[in-house]
């Protein structure tokens, strides 16, 4: 006490001044014996847990840091961005497929995704450092250090999967629809806006061509025309035999070179449809003008004028391809209802090396799947046309996700070398929406085969006929005389079952039928092959 009669007053004997300040002291020293998550106060366990959560859904390990804000920031875009993929993957498939199909859009995911994925990781290391516990030992260091390690690269990996073959289908789409392609016979006023240039159906030639290695050139064994309905996406095809001869063409330059059809001076394997896409672009190259292909173009105009249609565009498919798709996808399950030839040449008599064997779901090799759609020895074009389509159809049932996206680089590299065509790489998102029409839509098929036509002396006007008959059939039969619906089928009669005297052709053109697989397993013919036994070969 001083002289003065004031009392000393001691800081040590009252450290607060206020119950508010030693509120907020008490609370500074619970901190430090029980400090808060983002402050090390974690456990070795909850760490762990909330870095893993963090890596799954950005922003989550932040938030329970009590970093509200830098939490917030990266979770609303996580959000955003599942949604998106939510919808791309349900009602917006639509958009993906564009997208897919736009070389903008791929290349914009193939330049962001590296991006994403060093945000994301830094976003990993950053949630543990906000999370880490205060006091950690060696081992439990080197477990988070792993952990660590282990979801950056979950999270790197598949981001950079994606941007690959993003960039993977930006190089398909821009080789096999490149924009600097010449054709002399696609439509010249189509736009993005009007794909169809206000036509009801778009014509699509479809080639399977038989080229490879001891070849000479590419012949298109297969030729079938769709026509596909613009609005409602119902498609009739038209199959065309390989031995057709005397393929007409239109009035101009190739009418000039082949007045009575298409003929050559060879032998009389080069007189057939399946001749026409090597032999005119030897004989009269630039016939058509600058062209990139000119084989095609002369097809699409020699089967326009037989079918009495203007076809639009061509795909051609090199059936060698087949076998390099078939390993890619690690083989295909088919049903052999004979025996199906490898190697081997009827004409000269020479046998093949081997059969592929009668039976329910064989699996075949890519090597095997070449041969079940090319082997001819002993069977019939028509045969061979069968089991080509029952290849597309095991390609296209058998072709799973998983599998498709683990040989995504080799399946487009091997797409991109056996696939041709003159679409315009801006009408794919017009054919994108129409293949999704045409999934839900009606198919049907007319196959002038030899029980429909003679292929030496086709009656074209019988084939324009058939044609015309199915793209408008005639309306349904007016009602009987007692004034009830007629119950009968339409007047036309079906296909007959045996082939027409050579010369002629049937007198009433054929119906499109609605379109059945051929490639049911037949237990009835395969056992029936199988009791017969192999048929011989060269190594018997």
């Amino acid at each position: 006490m001083h002289g003065d009669g004031e009392v000393e007053t001691d800081p040590q004997l009252r450290r607060f001044a206020t119950r508010a300040e030693r509120r907020r002291a008490e609370a500074v020293r619970r901190g430090r014996e029980d400090p808060p998550i983002g402050l090390g106060g974690a456990t070795f366990s909850l760490s762990l847990l909330l870095t893993a959560a963090g890596a799954l859904v950005p922003g989550v390990a932040f938030l329970a840091a009590g970093r509200r804000r830098l939490g917030a920031v990266l979770l609303l875009p996580t959000l955003i961005a599942l949604g998106i993929l939510i919808w791309l993957g349900t009602a917006g498939q639509r958009t993906a497929l564009h997208w897919a199909v736009n070389p903008s859009a791929l290349l914009l995911i193939g330049v962001g995704m590296p991006v994403l994925a060093l945000v994301w990781a830094a976003v990993v290391v950053g949630g543990y450092g906000a999370v880490r516990p205060l006091r950690t030992n060696t081992r439990q260091r080197g477990i988070s250090a792993a952990l660590v390690s282990l979801l950056c690269l979950a999270v790197v990996l598949p981001t950079v999967v994606a941007s690959r073959y993003a960039f993977v289908q930006r190089d398909l789409i821009t080789t096999v629809f490149a924009v600097d392609k010449q054709s002399a016979t696609t439509p010249d006023d189509v736009t993005a806006a009007d794909p169809w240039a206000g036509q009801a159906r778009v014509n699509l030639l479809l080639l399977g061509g038989d080229g490879g290695a001891g070849r000479d050139g590419v012949r298109t064994d297969t030729v079938i025309l769709a026509s596909i309905d613009t609005a409602t996406g119902n498609t009739v095809l038209f199959s065309l035999p390989r031995n057709l001869e005397n393929l007409p063409f239109p009035p101009g330059p190739l009418r000039e070179a082949y007045p009575d059809g298409f003929e050559t001076s060879g032998d009389e394997g080069e007189q057939l449809l399946n001749a026409v896409y090597r032999t005119v672009p030897a004989e009269h190259p630039g016939i058509l003008g600058p062209t990139d292909d000119l084989g095609a173009d002369v097809l699409k105009l020699g089967v326009g004028e037989a079918l009495g249609l203007n076809i639009d565009y061509y795909m051609l498919v090199n059936l060698e391809g087949f076998k390099t798709l078939a390993d890619s996808l690690g083989g295909v399950t088919v049903n052999i209802n004979t025996w199906v030839p490898i190697n081997g040449v009827t004409d000269l008599g020479i046998l093949p090396d081997d059969y592929l064997t009668p039976g329910a779901n064989q699996h075949l090799n890519g090597f095997e799947t070449l041969w079940f759609a090319r082997g001819r020895y002993g069977s019939s074009d028509y045969e061979r046309m069968d089991r080509q389509r029952c290849v597309i159809d095991a390609f296209i049932d058998q072709a799973d996700p998983v599998t498709v996206l683990s040989q995504y680089q080799d399946l487009a590299t091997t797409t991109k070398d056996i696939l041709s065509t003159d679409i315009p790489l801006d009408l794919l998102p017009a054919f994108v929406d129409l293949s999704l029409r045409i999934k839900d839509a009606d198919t049907r098929s007319v196959v002038f085969d030899n029980s429909v036509i003679t292929p030496a002396y086709a009656d074209y006007d019988l084939i324009r006929a058939a044609v015309s008959q199915a793209l408008a059939p005639p309306p349904p039969p007016p009602p009987s005389s007692e004034g009830q619906p007629s119950t009968g089928t339409t007047s036309a009669p079906p296909p007959t079952s045996a082939p027409p005297p050579d010369g002629e052709s049937p007198a009433n053109p054929p119906v499109a039928q609605e379109l059945e697989t051929s490639c049911a397993y037949d237990p009835v013919a395969a056992e029936a092959a199988l009791e017969q036994g192999k048929p011989p070969t060269r190594r018997s």
